[in-house]
C-alpha cells in the first residue's frame, strides 16, 4: 500500500515529496495515518476474537473452517460471536480450513467368499455407544513403501475405537483393529452389537468372522461397489487423508504410523469437533452421555 510505504519512508524523504512522486494526497497519508493511530469501534472489537480465532486455529492444525472455529468459541471457550462474524474475521486474517478431496481405495472382494446380509441398510444413527461399529481399510504411501490402516469406529460418537497400522494386507490387519476395539470396549455376547463392513477379502476371511463370533458380534457387508453402504468409515478416511496423509509427503513408514497415531489419539478422539455430534469431540460427546446417564 502507497501510505504504508510513505510512512515507512518518511524518515528519508519529505512526505509532500513522496505524495507529489506517487500521485496520492498529503490530506489522504494524513488521514490514513490518524485512523492507524486511532482505530474506530469495529476495528478495536475486532482485535481480541481475531487473536482467539488464530490460536483456535493454529490448534486445529490448520483444519478448521469457519464453523468449527465458531463451534469452539461457543462451546469451547463461552464467547458468544454470530458465525458470519467469525467467518468475516477468517477472510481477514487469511486463514481457511481444508477442504475434502477425492478418496482413494486399495481393496480387494473375493467372488468366492460369503459376506453377511446388510444389518444397517445406510441407517448409521445408532442409539447410543456400542450399537454399530463401522469399519475399513485405507492406504497412504511413502517414499518406503505404502502403510495401511484399518478402523473400527464407534457409530453413534464417531470414535475411533479400533485401529491398526501395517505395511501389508494380510487378514491379520483386520483382526488387531477388531482386538483393539474389543479391549477397550468389553462387549458382551448378548450385547447385540453391529459390526458393519464391506466385501474385502480381509473382512470375509474365516478368521475375521471367526474373531467376531467369539466376541458374541452381529456381522453386517453393505453392497458389492456401494461406497455409500459404508459411507461413516469412508468419511473418517476422507477427513484424514484431508487434514494430515495429503499435507505433506511422507518419507518412511514409522514416521507416518506415528503421525496416524498421534492424529487419532491427540486430536480426533479427543480435541476434533464433528459436525454430526453437535459439533462435539467423540470423546466428549461420549463423556456428556456418560453424565447425562450417571443423574438420570
Amino acid at each position: 500500500m502507497i501510505f504504508r510505504f510513505m510512512d515507512a519512508n518518511k524518515a528519508d524523504f519529505p512526505i509532500r515529496f513522496m505524495a507529489s512522486r506517487l500521485g496520492v494526497s498529503t490530506s489522504g497519508f494524513y488521514d490514513w495515518r490518524h485512523r492507524q493511530d486511532n482505530p474506530c469501534k469495529r476495528v478495536r472489537k475486532d482485535t481480541e476474537p481475531t487473536g482467539i480465532i488464530l490460536d483456535i486455529w493454529r490448534q486445529s492444525r490448520g483444519t478448521y473452517g469457519a464453523p468449527r472455529v465458531w463451534a469452539e468459541l461457543r462451546l469451547g471457550q463461552d464467547i458468544r460471536v454470530g458465525r458470519k462474524r467469525v467467518e468475516r474475521l477468517m477472510r481477514q486474517a487469511g486463514i481457511e480450513g481444508v477442504y475434502r478431496r477425492r478418496q482413494r481405495g486399495c481393496t480387494r472382494r473375493n467372488p468366492n467368499a460369503i459376506p453377511s446380509d446388510d444389518l444397517v441398510n445406510r441407517r448409521f444413527n445408532a442409539q447410543g455407544p456400542d450399537r454399530l461399529w463401522v469399519s475399513d481399510i485405507t492406504e497412504h504411501p511413502t517414499r518406503e513403501g505404502k502403510v495401511y490402516l484399518a478402523v473400527v469406529v464407534d457409530a453413534w460418537s464417531r470414535r475411533v475405537v479400533g485401529w491398526s497400522i501395517a505395511d501389508h494386507l494380510r487378514t491379520e490387519l483386520v483382526v488387531d483393529a477388531l482386538d483393539m476395539a474389543i479391549w477397550r470396549r468389553r462387549p458382551t455376547n448378548d450385547s447385540g452389537l453391529v459390526h458393519h463392513s464391506d466385501h474385502v477379502t480381509q473382512y470375509t476371511s474365516w478368521a475375521f468372522g471367526q474373531r467376531l463370533r467369539e466376541a458374541g458380534l452381529l456381522g453386517s457387508m453393505g453392497t458389492v461397489g456401494d461406497a455409500l453402504d459404508n459411507a461413516m468409515a469412508e468419511s473418517f478416511f476422507g477427513t484424514l487423508q484431508l487434514e494430515l496423509l495429503d499435507r505433506r509427503t511422507w518419507t518412511t513408514r514409522r514416521e507416518l504410523a506415528q503421525a496416524i497415531f498421534e492424529y487419532i489419539e491427540a486430536f480426533y478422539n479427543p480435541e476434533r469437533r464433528h459436525s454430526g455430534i453437535d459439533y462435539r469431540s467423540p470423546i466428549d460427546y461420549e463423556h456428556r452421555h456418560t453424565t447425562i446417564e450417571a443423574v438420570a
